[in-house]
């Protein structure tokens, strides 16, 4: 389906992915499987490029006994297509451990082992990627008025290069949130480099470690390092009376169906609203009640045996950090007292989440072209296509960015497999001509995009 218009040095491709993270591992398997069942002559043509050198998902964070806190049947595809050969059943087949992953009786893998599923996953559709490329800039090519494709240029170690598609889809990611002027350094982390930058203490006997947060990973960080180095202390700081258990019940995690998209996306803004407020404790700042009683256990424990190692700063925040060549000088502040303890530490972890990549960021002019709401946010179709003027005629897709307009799942793998299925529909209902009644297949059992619209 690709064309090549008078002047142009390459083809125009249907689609072209911004960012090679699950989600649009999961937009290629989706467009691989498409493929396979209308035939190469009425494929979507599509290329991703991702700036990492290989596949990587949050690989500082992989800590050995940390699990998923979604169900492993929310994988790239099931969800979408459950016969499909990219699922981690079939994984787990491939590697050789699926009767055992059965016997675990566990929905919930550990985040290695789901990492490497995506890696399985990402190498089998390889050939549509390309690694060690950097999308740096999008133009509109405008003919006769319109805009009916955009040129991407692309930085890779050969240089620079251009390349034109009728669609874009992004899929940037999240990106680590530190507090206001607070930088990254080697005594001063982000929990998502843990396991990189903990590796270079081997070796070395840190007495002290300060972990902000009271989220999942911020627990996770207290325990993995509490074990990791068996006479340090470790002190965690948040300003809460103690961690908050997620809600992880059955109705509530119905916020994560893919019929609940539709909801959120109808409802009024104080409805959206509101149903954040009452459902963020599904995943924000929240962690796994399995994990706060074991803290608790261990630093209870140490107490009886007057080997306290544990500290828990609670009701309390960061006021200052210091970092010399030695160590990093903390004040820790009392949120009822006002009472001021000053901590020197070998390394401070901050737990302290993420942001979300701007999606226009690389759309340069583009980015004129998309409207906004009231509140300065882009506005977003249901399709996840970004609202333009009339005048572009390009289909813009997010996957990631859409907590506004879609709700929760937004950056999460639970509707991931169900998303990536509506975006290929609308390509197709958009006019790219598939194979009489491909674009309907969205109904039924071959899967695609799901029973969700959502």
């Amino acid at each position: 389906m690709s064309q090549v218009l008078p002047g142009d040095a390459s083809p125009v491709r249907d689609l072209l992915g911004i960012g090679f993270g699950p989600s649009n591992v999961a937009m290629a398997i989706a467009l691989r499987e498409h493929t396979a069942r209308v035939g190469a002559q009425e494929a979507v043509t599509a290329h991703f490029f991702e700036q990492q050198p290989r596949f990587g998902w949050h690989r500082g964070m992989l800590i050995d006994d940390a699990t998923m806190q979604v169900s492993f049947l929310k994988d790239l595809v099931t969800l979408r297509n459950p016969a499909s050969e990219f699922s981690f059943l079939c994984y787990l087949k491939s590697a050789g451990r699926l009767i055992d992953f059965i016997n675990h009786k566990n929905l919930f893998p550990l985040r290695a082992e789901f990492h490497d599923y995506l890696e399985w996953a990402a190498a089998k559709v390889e050939d549509m990627v390309s690694y060690g490329h950097e999308v740096v800039g999008v133009v509109p090519a405008v003919r006769d008025g319109a805009v009916e494709h955009l040129e991407v240029t692309v930085r890779s170690g050969e240089g620079l290069s251009v390349h034109r598609a009728r669609n874009l889809v992004i899929s940037t990611g999240l990106r680590p949130l530190m507090p206001d002027g607070m930088e990254r350094s080697d005594r001063i982390w982000h929990n998502s480099e843990l396991l990189a930058k903990v590796d270079a203490l081997e070796g070395t006997s840190p007495s002290r470690f300060i972990v902000v947060g009271a989220g999942q990973s911020a627990a996770e960080n207290v325990a993995y390092l509490h074990r990791r180095f068996p006479r340090a202390e470790i002190c965690a700081v948040f300003s809460r009376y103690g961690y908050s258990p997620s809600d992880d019940s059955s109705f509530a995690n119905r916020i994560f169906d893919p019929g609940a998209v539709d909801e959120y996306f109808a409802a009024p803004e104080d409805v959206k609203r509101r149903l954040m407020d009452y459902h963020g404790n599904t995943n924000y700042s929240v962690v796994d009640i399995d994990l706060i009683d074991d803290l608790y256990r261990q630093t209870y424990q140490e107490k009886v045996h007057g080997t306290e190692r544990l500290r828990f700063l609670n009701v309390s925040r960061l006021t200052d950090v210091k970092e010399t060549p030695e160590t990093v000088h903390a004040t820790v502040k009392s949120l009822v007292t006002g009472e001021e303890t000053p901590l020197d530490a070998d390394v401070v972890v901050f737990a302290t989440g993420y942001r979300p990549a701007d999606p226009l960021g690389l759309l340069g002019e583009v980015a004129d072209r998309c409207l906004r709401d009231e509140l300065g946010r882009v506005r977003v179709e249901r399709d996840y296509r970004l609202v333009t003027d009339p005048g572009l005629h390009c289909g813009i897709y997010l996957q990631g960015g859409t907590e506004h307009t879609h709700g929760i799942t937004s950056s999460l793998l639970s509707n991931t497999a169900t998303r990536v299925g509506e975006i290929l529909g609308s390509l197709l209902d958009r006019g790219l001509k598939p194979a009489p009644d491909a674009a309907r297949a969205v109904a039924d059992g071959t899967g695609i995009p799901g029973t969700s619209k959502g």
